[in-house]
């Protein structure tokens, strides 16, 4: 199981990583980073299906979905000098407080 989590967290580390590099692809009008999107994506999916066959498909797609938002957010708002309000990262809290009540759900 403590296999499984590392490789979410890994997959979940390379969508942020390929989401944060979109700006940069310019709606895939250029080539190299686009390639470097949609390679991040494809390895981020194939990690996600290689996790699923230790943890349910439930628990890892909402963690790879709720902690990949999250974190998208965060980067948007330190290095891509997106703004942060009180009602969004109210919104990014409950996404957190989601995933953790998932992940409790699963323990038991």
């Amino acid at each position: 199981m403590y296999g499984a989590v590392m490789l979410l967290m890994t997959a979940i580390g390379i969508e942020v990583g390929a989401t944060a590099l979109l700006p940069r692809a310019q709606g895939f009008t250029q080539l190299g980073w686009s390639a470097l999107v949609l390679a991040g994506y494809a390895a981020s999916i194939w990690l996600l299906a290689v996790v699923v066959r230790t943890l349910p498909v439930s628990v890892a797609y909402a963690v790879w979905a709720g902690v990949g938002t999250a974190v998208v957010a965060a980067v948007g708002y330190f290095f891509l000098g997106e703004s942060m309000g009180w009602l969004k990262a109210s919104s990014l809290a409950l996404i957190v407080l989601g995933v953790i009540g998932l992940n409790l759900a699963h323990a038991h």
